[in-house]
């Protein structure tokens, strides 16, 4: 289960830079807002399953 969470993780982390890439590149300000949103959203999940890691020894 800790694996599929950390793959979920790492895989808004990626949707949330390229939605953010393009959004800046295209001009378009709220796809950027959704990227770094979605980015963040990676990170916080990504921080809570190192924090499991670190309790189980």
């Amino acid at each position: 289960m800790a694996a599929d969470e950390k793959a979920k993780a790492k895989t808004e982390q990626a949707k949330g830079a390229v939605k953010k890439t393009a959004g800046r590149a295209v001009g378009n300000q709220r796809l950027e807002n959704e990227g770094r949103a979605e980015q963040a959203k990676g990170d916080a999940r990504q921080a809570k399953e190192k924090g499991k890691d670190a309790l189980k020894g």
